[in-house]
């Protein structure tokens, strides 16, 4: 199953309307980016709207709606909804654990890091620390 969720933004702009829309791979956008990036950005690029334009300052001022969760997506939206900044804070978090998982198993014999929770938190605040250097 994908974890998608769709995208659209309406607005209007020296009296012509515009709609873009795309549904976005989670998995994908998670992988490809450090950090979630700014959603009004990737619908203009699917569209061919230069970012460095009055159009999409415009645009940047439109609420996106979000539909049709798929997946893990489900989990994130709520009440018509969709919180990217939990999905991307447990995205990195996950990202994190698993990183330090495969430390702990490689470098410690370590099969079950949840058996370690010191050892867990000290890596994962390695592992934090180096990212931000």
């Amino acid at each position: 199953m994908p974890n998608s969720i769709d995208a659209r933004v309406e607005f209007s702009f020296k009296g012509e309307d515009y709609l873009c829309s795309a549904t976005l791979n989670l998995d994908e956008l998670l992988q490809q980016h450090d950090d979630l990036p700014v959603i009004h950005e990737l619908l203009a690029q699917k569209h061919g709207i230069d970012t460095y334009s009055y159009l999409f300052e415009v645009m940047l001022v439109a609420d996106i709606e979000f539909s049709n969760p798929q997946g893990l997506a489900l989990r994130y939206m709520k009440d018509g909804e969709f919180d990217f900044v939990a999905l991307d804070d447990d995205w990195a978090r996950n990202k994190a654990l698993m990183q330090v998982r495969l430390i702990a198993a490689a470098d410690a014999d370590i099969t079950d890091l949840e058996q370690h929770p010191a050892l867990q938190r000290a890596l994962l605040a390695a592992y934090n620390s180096g990212k931000k250097v």
